[in-house]
């Protein structure tokens, strides 16, 4: 599964880890977040992420 950064702030989604504090399981895709998730950081939206090169 690929990790995801935050453009806005540069928080790595990593989908090994997930977002535990946003109730995000470990182990969940970045694609299976529910939409309205955001960054644990500085508050950006998924559409704020891009796929880490």
């Amino acid at each position: 599964m690929a990790k995801y950064i935050c453009t806005i702030c540069g928080y790595e989604y990593d989908p090994e880890l997930g977002d535990t504090d946003g109730g995000i399981e470990p182990g969940t895709a970045f694609e299976d977040i529910p939409e309205n998730w955001v960054c644990p950081i500085c508050g950006a939206t998924k559409d704020e992420f891009e796929v880490e090169e």
